[in-house]
């Protein structure tokens, strides 16, 4: 009796609590939403206008300087960019609109429910009230913040390393002869592909509204998932809730992928010199989507539309043009309910069983990785300044945004040299994957599931294993600690007497080297991401803070020693 009584009251309970929090978080929404979505959509679209003109322009001139291309792409690019940047105003545009409203409704709203997952029994109707108002402005903000880093930052780095990369590298060339097939095949890939993976998008989605509901009522009667802890509950039934927006919102992403993926038709003409195979292509592109739709929603196995071959062999491809399909894996093997990686980029969610909340409990967070990294990069920076590897004026001058050779050791060389500090950290206590500063070891287990991270983390772990394996002498890390600090500047690498030497076997030295530029390569790639900017530019802060204390006291004890004299 006393286990019945219970229960009923744990069903009241979640009733009550789903029933504030829906109340609560729909209030918020409708107060604090319209001021967050009119920052950031004013804020991005700002950012997208002004700048446009600079994107133009930056653009057009690394497309004149770059010598990876010739004369005959260079015209062909330079045809294609009014239409490139065409799609770039409207898709930003457009999804800045989109961002902007649904940031602003579903933020609130989801602090609300998130509220009672607190601990403090106390304290959870007061979080349910008050989270998710000031913090959603503040959000908006600092997305308006990262996308103008994104725009102004990085973006232009990726045109400076497109400029600069070596002539010796293999020259991209055209001939005209295949500028009418590339034209009609982009054609093509359009007039087909966006059609049809519309229509199978529309056809399909009942499925996945249906199944997704079957999925989150079964886990929520066998108390599987989210639905395994009372307190996240809640959040859980919000999510059967907002089930048909995320549907709608795997179609709108479908028709928008499948524009590139038409455009990419183009791409595989150039790439195989054959028409033949870029129509092969525009085809097996719909068979393709439909044949992993019918896999992720469990309908029939294989596609009724022809898949013919389009490659004369596999050739390797970058992660951001891969079409390719993989999952966020838990460690039982299950995919998890909202990460799924289909044909053309295209992201919906899995209708298998989700992790439980324990599984995502213990799993690392990717602020806890970002917030570690930066306090190792703060923790060398003090390091180098007390040693007076770097000067106070450099960091001036790269918070001033001032360009030159320094500024490089400032932006990569600090990072990746305490990067470098936790990959002989993490070999040294012989872990399988990586120790940050404060003991954290991040390995496959619980390594945060973010699409961002898997472009890094295979390659950070398969540097590791070559460094353990080459088995570096003292004398040889001290070398690596320079040439990744310094780069290319021979003169600082010279005057810094740090106890280094390079071998004279000219293959260990060409190893040593190798390790150099991959791990300054990581480095630098990660430094695009708009958040990372936001978040280092406070580390350089504090460093400029620590040697105006560091001055300050200084000064105060040679006033001490004068006085006493």
């Amino acid at each position: 009796m006393l286990n019945f009584l219970l229960d009923w009251l744990k069903i009241i309970y979640v009733v009550f609590a789903f029933c504030s929090a829906l109340f609560f978080g729909a209030l918020k929404s409708l107060l604090v939403g319209p001021i967050a979505a009119l920052i950031l959509i004013t804020g991005n679209v700002g950012v997208i206008l002004a700048l446009f003109p600079n994107h133009v322009a930056w653009t057009v001139y690394t497309l004149l300087k770059t010598p990876r291309f010739d004369a005959p792409l260079k015209v062909a690019f330079l045809f294609g960019l009014p239409g490139l940047f065409g799609l770039w105003l409207g898709l930003s545009i457009g999804g800045s609109i989109l961002v902007g409203i649904g940031y602003g409704f579903f933020a609130p709203l989801i602090s609300s429910f998130e509220a009672f997952r607190q601990e403090d029994e106390s304290n959870k109707f007061f979080h349910c009230i008050v989270d998710g108002t000031w913090g959603t402005i503040k959000g908006s903000c600092t997305v308006v913040r990262d996308f103008a880093d994104l725009c102004y930052h990085s973006y232009p780095l990726y045109l400076k390393e497109l400029r600069e990369t070596p002539s010796s590298n293999e020259l991209r060339t055209l001939r005209f002869i295949h500028v009418p097939a590339c034209i009609i095949v982009g054609l093509l890939g359009i007039i087909v592909d966006v059609p049809l993976y519309t229509a199978i998008a529309i056809i399909k989605s009942p499925y996945m509204l249906f199944k997704g509901w079957q999925r989150f009522i079964h886990d929520l009667v066998s108390r599987e998932g989210p639905f395994l802890e009372t307190a996240c509950i809640p959040i859980a039934g919000l999510t059967i809730l907002v089930w048909p927006i995320v549907v709608i919102g795997s179609v709108i992403l479908a028709i928008v992928s499948s524009i590139f993926i038409g455009l990419y038709g183009s791409a595989i003409v150039y790439q195989e010199r054959s028409f033949k195979r870029g129509v092969a292509y525009v085809i097996a592109m719909v068979a393709e989507f439909d044949e992993y739709t019918n896999d992720w929603l469990y309908l029939r196995e294989g596609s009724v539309f022809p898949k013919p071959i389009y490659r004369k062999k596999k050739v390797s491809q970058s992660p951001e043009i891969e079409i390719s399909v993989g999952s966020s894996r838990s460690s039982n093997g299950k995919r998890s309910v909202f990460a799924m990686q289909a044909p053309g980029a295209m992201v919906i969610p899995s209708l298998s069983s989700s992790r439980s909340v324990r599984e995502v409990i213990r799993e690392v967070k990717m602020v806890q990785v970002w917030e570690n990294l930066m306090h190792s990069s703060e923790m060398v920076g003090k390091e180098l300044l007390d040693t007076n590897v770097i000067s106070p004026g450099e960091l001036y001058d790269w918070l001033n945004a001032k360009k030159g050779n320094e500024s490089a050791i400032i932006s990569i060389g600090i990072p990746c040299y305490s990067f470098f500090q936790n990959l002989l950290r993490s070999i040294k206590v012989g872990s399988d994957g990586l120790v940050l500063l404060d003991g954290l070891e991040i390995n496959h287990l619980n390594r945060p599931q973010d699409r961002l991270l898997d472009w890094f983390f295979h390659p950070i772990l398969v540097i590791k294993e070559q460094i353990k394996a080459i088995q570096l002498s003292e004398g040889e890390i001290r070398y690596l600690e320079k040439a990744i600090l310094f780069g290319s500047d021979s003169q600082r690498m010279q005057s810094w007497d740090n106890g280094s030497y390079l071998p004279e076997d000219a293959l260990r030295a060409a190893q040593i080297q190798g390790i150099s530029r991959r791990l300054t390569g990581l480095t630098r790639g990660a430094s695009k991401l708009p958040t990372y900017r936001r978040k280092y530019r406070q580390v350089i802060k504090h460093l400029i803070v620590y040697c105006m204390a560091k001055d300050g006291a200084m000064r105060s004890m040679s006033m001490r020693s004068v006085a006493s004299v």
